[in-house]
């Protein structure tokens, strides 16, 4: 019986540190692509930031996203 035991806490252990080691991966790559949101969000224009927000479904909501100061004349800078 321990032997049964001993073997099935032995892969339980390893499918834990396999588990644990896909959830490191998982977390650093949404880490980079919120990095990478948040900058393609700044390089952003006014103008591309609301044709990419019509587009989404009514049911998601957008977060409010800083808007760039406009300049004399109606451009943003």
């Amino acid at each position: 019986m321990d032997l049964v035991k001993n073997h099935l806490m032995y892969a339980v252990r390893e499918e834990v540190e396999i588990l644990k080691e896909q959830i490191r991966e998982l977390v650093e790559k949404n880490s980079q692509l919120e990095r990478e949101n948040t900058l393609l969000k700044t390089l952003a224009s006014p103008e591309q930031l609301e044709k990419f927000q019509s587009r989404l479904s009514p049911e998601e909501p957008v977060p409010e996203t800083p808007q760039a100061p406009e300049a004399p004349g109606g451009s943003a800078v």
